[in-house]
């Protein structure tokens, strides 16, 4: 699994949500969020910066530069 993926899953399950209910807080497609987590497709920047502060990280720790 890549590390976006990985990091993605991993912090929505430390938040308790769901895709459909992460999908609602961000404003992001319920759709890309399981096409992410599943590797099927890749975020965009806007996607990417949305969720990092969403979830409080870097964009770079979301996107496996930084641990």
């Amino acid at each position: 699994m890549n590390k976006f993926a990985e990091r993605l899953k991993e912090l929505r399950k430390e938040k308790d949500l769901s895709q459909a209910q992460l999908a609602n807080a961000t404003g992001l497609s319920h759709t890309a969020i399981v096409y992410w987590e599943t590797e099927q497709r890749v975020p965009n920047a806007n996607a990417v910066i949305t969720l990092a502060a969403f979830f409080s990280v870097s964009t770079d720790y979301l996107l496996g530069v930084e641990d």
